[in-house]
């Protein structure tokens, strides 16, 4: 017999949950109604991109780069670490396709740190050629505008770099559409929560738009070569420069490409871990975003009726808010059915996420220790 006083904690969880639930669905609204900052001028820039594979909708991604309405001079550098890389096959397709644009193709094997990533950034940024860098990760897609509207907020005074919102794209299948649905429902409205209540400083890989004296002034690249969560850290090095971080009121496509359970897995516990590291506390606190594992586990405990009321108004509530999600940012329709599976997934991978501290990245073996740093490990992950 579980005492009441533990079940009333129990029960109150799930309902804590739904309520912030109800938050962010509110947040959301009014987040996507902010004001962009327009743009004064439109300074010239270098946008990085770093590839490792021919990865589902890498060509379509990287050619919503290349495809930008800015009247400013725009090099793109592409960069990989082997010149047998599939990558180098998308970039030359592209060179195809846009001839009269400035792409520049970096193949150069040296490693700067534990940090795949970054070590192949530090060496693209040796060409670096004009006054703005933008650092965005392969998976990102974007629209005409996002040079534009990324320039503007750059020049928001005390600003010293931009990152941005994004949004799951689902490529094909119920994986890739639970990927999508994590990022929108839990990821997406989250962040834009703890940005409305002033706790969320965050710097995301989608946007890293700097000005180059601010990307020298912290180190480039190599100075993250070792982080995992370097773009978290490179947002702490700009803030540590007494600037700050704007974060636009758009969001931008992020594409899903999982293809079976294991590949969702090791991307989300990889990304629990990290988020783990950085902030334990709220890692820690985020435990009442699980609305409705909680209610189930209160129910499964002896929780009643009122243990299946919280789950079934924790179901409602993430429908609503994805519903809420879609209409601001114009997204297509979501699958909710899933939702049910979606949340009891994260909920294992937030267990799971205290169980270890190996994480796979690309097929490589990491072990994160509490600063946030890469080790290369050649044993198996926890999971």
């Amino acid at each position: 017999m579980i005492p009441r006083l533990v079940m009333s904690l129990l029960l109150l969880l799930p309902l804590l949950g739904c309520l912030y639930i109800l938050a962010g669905a509110v947040a959301v609204g009014r987040y996507a109604r902010r004001r962009p900052h327009p743009a004064a001028a439109f300074p010239s820039i270098t946008l990085l991109k770093p590839l490792h594979g021919a990865e589902p909708g890498l060509y379509e991604n990287l050619a919503s780069f290349c495809a930008q309405d800015y009247p400013g001079p725009v090099q793109l550098v592409f960069g990989v670490t082997d010149v047998r890389d599939p990558a180098v096959l998308v970039v030359e397709r592209l060179r195809h396709a846009f001839p009269l644009k400035e792409l520049t193709l970096v193949i150069d094997p040296r490693r700067h740190g534990s940090n795949p990533k970054m070590s192949n950034l530090a060496n693209m940024a040796e060409v670096i050629r004009h006054d703005t860098v933008i650092l965005s990760d392969s998976d990102m897609r974007v629209g005409p505008d996002y040079l534009r509207r990324v320039a503007g907020e750059l020049q928001r005074p005390g600003t010293g770099g931009v990152t941005c919102l994004y949004h799951g794209v689902a490529a094909a299948g119920v994986w890739s559409r639970l990927s999508a649905l994590a990022i929108d429902t839990h990821f997406l409205p989250g962040v834009v929560t703890g940005l409305g209540c002033g706790l969320a400083q965050p710097c995301f890989g989608s946007t890293i738009a700097l000005g180059r004296g601010t990307f020298d002034a912290i180190g480039g690249a190599e100075a993250f070569a070792d982080q995992l969560a370097d773009d978290h850290a490179m947002g702490a090095a700009v803030r540590a420069q007494g600037l700050g971080v704007a974060v636009p009121s758009f969001t931008i496509g992020h594409l899903c490409s999982e293809a079976s359970l294991g590949a969702l897995w090791a991307h989300e516990l990889r990304w629990a871990r990290t988020i783990k590291s950085i902030d334990p506390a709220g890692h820690a606190g985020s435990i009442i975003t699980h609305a409705f594992p909680l209610a189930l586990v209160a129910a499964a405990l002896g929780g009643g009726l009122p243990a299946l009321a919280l789950a079934g108004l924790a179901v409602v509530g993430r429908v609503a808010l994805c519903l809420r999600l879609e209409r601001a940012y114009g997204l297509p329709r979501h699958p909710y059915w899933l939702i049910p599976a979606r949340d009891l997934l994260s909920f294992a991978v937030f267990v799971t996420s205290y169980l270890g501290h190996g994480v796979n990245w690309r097929g490589h073996l990491y072990r994160l220790v509490p600063d946030g740093t890469l080790m290369t490990d050649r044993r198996p992950p926890s999971r």
